[in-house]
């Protein structure tokens, strides 16, 4: 079996995830309405919010296409700007370019080479010629494991008059997320009002998900029909879906403590071992604040691509980026946003840790990982990184 090292992708299904409330959903239809309604309140107690705001998706790329495209057809006359930092995920990015198609103006926000959001950048870009129409970030970046500064940023937009979503997918069970808290009591349709989760990141089955939205926030359906989820998502209930997602944020949130020291630990003793082993090794986005289970390496004169492949022949999963992009042969558009060139973004691998990574899968990477990077230098030396044409594998 080989060791995997990409929970930033997805992480392993938890078993109590598979079996939680299983049989509740053959019972008749009042039960079963229980059961969906029992889930919704443990989902809003993690994430501290009211249940009546928390939406089941199947995942969280329909969060963030529901929350992003949501708020700009609802917004009021004469917003129409999105307020969008470089390095967000692609359900972000894509979303937001399809809604310039559609007549929407985009204010960027640059990040730091460390990858964090600059407050004042964002405040400034949120009411230049006016105040925008949404706003969007990551609470911690997938890719190089950054993690922002949420409480600015939310500050910032309820200032501004400006409806924020967060796209917490990949800090959930990994940072405390808390919708009330960094709402700061906030009463309106501005500031933070929406925030995405994915099932599948905390160990819950692929394709569940939530969309936290305030009950003072307007925002149009991306499908119509049935009304359910106060009319923001019409459609039959994934009611074994919200069991396995409760149970999964709730083992995930008693955990979460305990866990990150152990990952930090990991992380780490991970970190020390590449740059003993390659002269040049660098980790990349914040040194400090960042997801403890995340080490994003640029690897000098190696091709990401070609290390994946090399450490996947010796039973070593780990990637290059975000596995929403899998089969794209393009550099990293969060190094590329660092202020990196292009040669930087096509050697970077990134080493995700979660609860099955142990101390024995790190000595394992770190024994395999001399000769893939020696075999993937000959490579790059046989054909140059510059030789490399752009786009899509």
């Amino acid at each position: 079996m080989s060791i995997y090292f990409d929970h930033a992708a997805s992480a392993p299904l938890r078993a109590s995830a598979l079996v939680g409330n299983a049989s509740s959903v053959h019972s008749a239809g009042q039960a079963v309405r229980r059961v969906l309604e029992e889930s919704r309140e443990r989902i809003a107690a993690v994430l501290a919010c009211d249940p009546i705001e928390v939406v089941l998706t199947s995942g969280g790329t329909e969060s963030v296409n529901l929350a992003l495209k949501g708020l700009w057809w609802a917004r009021p006359a004469g917003q129409d700007a999105i307020v969008l930092p470089d390095g967000e995920h692609h359900a972000s990015l894509d979303a937001v370019g399809w809604l310039q198609t559609q007549g929407a103006p985009v204010r960027p926000v640059a990040l730091d080479r460390r990858g964090r959001i600059d407050a004042d950048a964002f405040r400034i870009a949120l009411s230049e010629d006016g105040p925008a129409a949404v706003a969007t970030a990551l609470v911690a970046n997938n890719e190089i494991g950054t993690v922002q500064d949420v409480p600015a940023l939310a500050a910032a937009a309820a200032d501004a008059d400006v409806p924020l979503h967060l796209d917490a997918v990949g800090a959930m069970g990994h940072l405390p997320v808390s919708f009330s808290r960094w709402r700061a009591d906030a009463v309106g349709s501005a500031g933070l009002v929406a925030l995405s989760i994915s099932g599948h990141k905390i160990g819950a089955p692929a394709g569940t998900g939530a969309l936290v939205v305030s009950r003072h926030a307007q925002l149009a359906p991306l499908v119509h029909g049935g009304g359910q989820q106060r009319g923001l998502r019409s459609g039959t209930q994934d009611i074994a879906g919200a069991a396995a997602l409760a149970v999964a944020l709730e083992e995930s949130e008693s955990e979460r403590e305990d866990e990150q020291r152990r990952l930090a630990s990991l992380g780490d003793r991970l970190t020390t071992g590449i740059r003993e082993l390659i002269g040049g090794a660098e980790l990349l986005g914040d040194p400090a604040e960042r997801l403890a289970g995340n080490v994003h390496v640029h690897l000098p004169e190696a091709v990401g691509e070609t290390m994946l492949f090399l450490l996947d022949q010796a039973q070593i999963a780990v990637s290059t980026g975000s596995a929403c992009q899998a089969g794209v042969a393009e550099p990293s558009h969060v190094v590329l946003a660092l202020g990196r060139d292009e040669r930087v973004a096509r050697s970077v691998l990134r080493i995700s840790l979660g609860r099955t990574s142990t101390a024995a899968d790190v000595d394992a990477l770190l024994a395999a990982l001399p000769e893939a990077y020696a075999r993937a230098t000959a490579a790059a030396r046989a054909r140059p990184l510059g030789a490399i044409a752009p786009g899509r594998s």
